[in-house]
């Protein structure tokens, strides 16, 4: 039997990187399924979605009605945290179907859409814990970072870079003081923030992590403006030396953001979830390969990824 075809789902919106991922995903056979701005509160069998067959409703296996855990066990067959072993630059779709089970369904979106459309789908959303960066060791960082309530971070009296962890909430921005975040009319004082000290950074790379190695890379900034080329090799061995140290603090699929500054010292900027994440100039292929990963059926879990769903 030949094994259904895999969907992609994303947003109404396309940015230049994920239509490259969309290409990507085509040229793989993937299904592609396009939400319009209306389609999200109507449910995949609504007049929203470009490419899913009418009147086809959920897909086996997922919908309201489907665990939106780690349901059933993935046997990780010597896998480092993978659902399944990539032997090739198409690892990820090693992570498929075998014949005779249900369509899986993956998802390269936003925070917003994605909170929404994955559960209802089935599909696990892979992050790094919202403290990640703050308990890296000083010398992979370069700076003091904390994980903290932001309305902790009010009481700041000093220059600081502030975020959200792992989405937009609090734009990530270099606050004069605390008085200069937003207020507790507009976010939640428990909701916690990354406190960084302020660091510039010369040049600025995306590493995109699979199965505890760089799977692809590329550059994506110089002196904080936006520039594409390739990933070079000092770029690549700090991500090596990354995953060495704190690998295992990571789910099996994720972006993590590394920087050089102006001496030569090379810091981590940030980690990203793979699903919602540019893949600048890094090769899309293998870039999909961490976004099928990182947003796939929770039954295919891996119990290493269990610990780091949304």
């Amino acid at each position: 039997m030949t094994r259904p075809p895999r969907t992609l789902v994303l947003p109404p919106r396309l940015t230049a990187s994920a239509r490259t991922l969309r290409a990507a995903a085509l040229r793989r056979g993937l299904r592609i399924v396009e939400a319009t701005a209306s389609a999200v509160p109507e449910g995949l069998d609504g007049p929203g979605w470009a490419g899913w067959p009418e009147g086809a409703g959920w897909p086996e296996g997922a919908g309201p009605d489907a665990s939106s855990g780690a349901a059933g066990d993935a046997e990780a067959a010597g896998s480092s945290g993978a659902a399944g072993n990539a032997e090739a630059a198409g690892s990820a779709e090693a992570a498929g179907n075998t014949a005779g089970e249900a369509p899986s369904v993956h998802l390269h979106a936003g925070p917003s859409f994605a909170d929404v459309v994955a559960p209802a789908l089935g599909i696990a959303l892979l992050e790094a814990p919202a403290d990640w960066l703050a308990r890296l060791p000083r010398t992979l960082t370069r700076r003091e970072i904390l994980a903290l309530p932001i309305g902790e971070a009010y009481r700041l009296r000093r220059p600081a870079f502030v975020k959200s962890p792992n989405d937009k909430g609090v734009p990530a921005l270099v606050y004069a003081d605390g008085s200069r975040l937003p207020g507790p009319d507009a976010v939640d004082p428990e909701t916690v923030v990354l406190v960084s000290d302020v660091m510039t950074f010369a040049a600025e790379y995306r590493l995109h992590l699979l199965d505890g190695t760089v799977h692809a890379a590329g550059q994506y900034a110089e002196s904080g403006r936006l520039r594409l080329g390739p990933a070079g090799g000092d770029a690549l061995a700090f991500g090596r030396e990354v995953l060495a140290a704190a690998g295992e603090t990571l789910p099996s699929a994720i972006v993590v953001d590394v920087g050089r500054d102006d001496t030569g010292r090379w810091a981590v900027i940030e980690a990203n979830a793979a699903w919602a994440s540019g893949c600048y100039s890094a090769d899309p292929d293998r870039a999909l390969d961490t976004v099928l990963r990182a947003a796939g059926p929770a039954t295919g879990l891996s119990p290493h990824d269990r610990g780091f769903v949304r």
